[in-house]
C-alpha cells in the first residue's frame, strides 16, 4: 500500500519496481479493451464489482501470458489496477490517510508527502506524465474545472474540503505539479491545541477571554503553520447566538459552530468575465447582518473593506495573514492597502490598523515539524506615526541537561492594554493576588472565561 511502505536491505518492494509498472501497464491496457467489449455496462458497477472483475481478469492474463509472477505480486497488481479503474491510482491511499497532511508532485516520478510537519520523499510513482495528468483530471471532474493548455492553472476546492493546486506545461516544465493540501475532517479544539502543546494554558485563558470579548484578531504566520487550524480553534469560542461569515478563496474553514455561513470567491470563466473577489464578499457581506466576519486570509484589497468592518460594529473579527512576525504583519497590511488604492495619508491608514486590530498572533512551524504560537502582541494604538505594540507572551524553549527541549512560553508581566478586556485583567489581578495560577477555560461558549 502506498502509505506503508518498507524496504528490504537491498531494494525496494515489488510494488515499486519497473516490473510491477511494465506488468500492469500491460495488464491496464488487456483491461480497457475488455472494457471497451462490455460498453456502458461497465459504467454502472460499483467498486466491489469493479474489484471482482479485476481479480479474474489478472489471473487469466498472468496465466495466458505465462508471466512469472507469484500470488501475492499478482494481488499487489490486481491492487493497483482497481484503484486505477475506480479510485485515484497511486494516491488513493494518501488521500485516504489521516496523517498525511500534504501531497506535493513534481512529475510523475517524484512524489512527497507531509506527515506531523515533516517532508519526505517516499517511492509512490505514476506510469508517465500523461498518468498523472488522467489521475488529476479524475480529481478535477466533479468540481467542473477545465486544465489544458489554454488554462494550465488550477487552484481548487475538493469535495472533502481539501484543496488541489495544478501547474502543467507549459508553465512547468518537468510535468504536471500537483499540491494537494487535506484538512481534518472534526476540526482541532482549542483543548486539543492545549493538549499538543501548541499553546501553554495561560495563552489559552488569553485567546478565551480575547474571542468572547469581541476582540479583533490576526493570525500570522507561514504557509503550512497551522493558521487556518487555529482560526477554528479559536472560532469554537463565539458564542452560539452571533452570526459568523467566512470568506475565503478557497474554503478551508471549518468552524464547529451553529451559525456560520461560507462564502467563496470565484476565479471567473476563460474570458475573465464573471470573477468574484474575496473584496466583493466582503462588501456584501456587510449587508447580511454578520456579528462577526472570518476572512481565510488577507492578501489583497480587501484589507480595507476588513479595516472599515473591523472599526464600524463588526467587533470580535479575525483573519490570517502571511508575515514572518507581528511588526511584518503591520507592515504588510500597509503595503496591501497601497497596491489597493488607499486615498488616505500613512498616518490615518496606521490610525485605522491601530484602531482595527486588538492582537497578532504568530504561530509558526518549528524544524521538527510541531507548530507553536511563537508570540502574542497587541496592538496599543499610534505613538509618533508608528503603530505601538506590546508583546505579551514569547515562545522560548528550554534545554533540559539531557538535552531534551521543552515548551515554554514566557511571560513579559504585562497586562492586556484593551478597554475590552477590562473583567479580564480584574480577573486576572485577582488570580495573581491569591497566587493561583490560570486555568484554561475550555467551554467558552456561556459569555464567561475562566481564569
Amino acid at each position: 500500500m502506498a502509505d506503508n511502505i518498507e524496504f528490504a536491505d537491498d531494494a525496494p518492494l515489488f510494488a515499486h519496481s519497473q516490473q510491477f509498472q511494465d506488468i500492469k501497464n500491460a495488464a491496464h491496457e488487456h483491461l480497457l479493451t475488455r472494457i471497451e467489449e462490455l460498453g456502458a455496462e461497465f459504467g454502472r458497477w460499483s467498486r466491489q464489482a469493479i474489484n471482482q472483475f479485476v481479480d479474474l481478469e489478472m489471473d487469466s492474463f498472468v496465466r495466458l501470458r505465462h508471466i512469472p509472477i507469484n500470488e501475492s505480486e499478482v494481488r499487489a497488481i490486481a491492487e493497483a489496477l482497481t484503484k486505477e479503474l475506480a479510485g485515484f491510482g497511486p494516491i488513493e491511499d494518501l488521500l485516504s490517510d489521516p496523517a498525511v497532511e500534504d501531497i506535493l508532485i513534481n512529475g510523475f516520478s517524484d512524489v512527497y508527502v507531509s506527515r506531523h510537519g515533516i517532508l519526505a520523499r517516499i517511492p509512490v510513482r505514476f506510469s508517465d506524465n500523461g498518468h498523472l495528468l488522467r489521475i488529476v483530471r479524475r480529481i478535477l471532474a466533479p468540481i467542473g474545472r477545465r486544465l489544458d493548455e489554454s488554462n494550465p492553472m488550477v487552484d481548487a476546492r475538493l469535495p472533502d474540503g481539501g484543496r488541489i493546486n495544478v501547474v502543467i506545461e507549459p508553465l512547468s516544465l518537468a510535468g504536471p505539479i500537483v499540491s494537494i493540501r487535506k484538512f481534518r475532517k472534526d476540526p482541532l479544539r482549542p483543548d486539543d491545541l492545549l493538549g499538543n502543546g501548541t499553546f501553554g494554558a495561560e495563552i489559552g485563558a488569553l485567546f478565551e477571554a480575547a474571542v468572547q470579548s469581541r476582540c479583533n484578531i490576526l493570525v500570522s504566520g507561514g504557509t503550512s503553520s497551522g493558521k487556518t487550524s487555529l482560526l477554528n480553534a479559536l472560532a469554537f469560542h463565539i458564542p452560539e447566538v452571533e452570526r459568523v461569515v467566512t470568506i475565503e478563496d478557497t474554503a478551508e474553514l471549518s468552524l464547529n459552530h451553529p451559525h456560520v455561513v461560507r462564502l467563496e470567491s470565484r476565479p471567473g470563466g476563460f474570458d475573465g468575465t464573471g470573477v468574484v473577489s474575496i473584496r466583493d464578499l466582503l462588501r456584501n457581506t456587510l449587508r447580511m447582518r454578520p456579528d462577526r466576519i472570518i476572512v481565510g486570509e488577507v492578501r489583497g484589497g480587501e484589507v480595507l473593506e476588513m479595516l472599515q468592518a473591523m472599526n464600524t460594529g463588526h467587533d470580535g473579527s479575525m483573519a490570517t495573514v502571511h508575515a514572518s512576525s507581528p511588526r511584518e504583519c503591520l507592515y504588510r497590511l500597509e503595503m496591501l492597502a497601497g497596491f489597493a488604492g488607499f486615498q488616505g495619508t500613512e498616518n490615518s491608514l496606521r490610525r485605522q490598523i491601530a484602531n482595527a486590530i486588538d492582537f497578532i498572533v504568530q504561530i509558526g512551524r518549528l524544524s521538527n515539524g510541531r507548530r507553536r504560537i511563537m508570540s502574542v502582541t497587541e496592538v496599543t494604538g499610534l505613538s509618533d506615526n508608528i503603530i505601538a505594540t506590546q508583546e505579551l507572551y514569547r515562545y522560548e524553549p528550554v534545554m533540559t541537561p539531557e538535552g531534551e527541549e521543552l515548551d515554554r512560553w514566557e511571560s513579559l508581566g504585562i497586562h492586556p492594554h484593551s478597554p475590552k478586556l477590562a473583567r479580564f485583567r480584574q480577573a486576572l489581578a485577582a488570580s495573581m493576588n491569591t497566587s493561583t495560577n490560570f486555568g484554561f477555560g475550555g467551554g467558552g461558549r456561556d459569555g464567561g472565561f475562566n481564569v
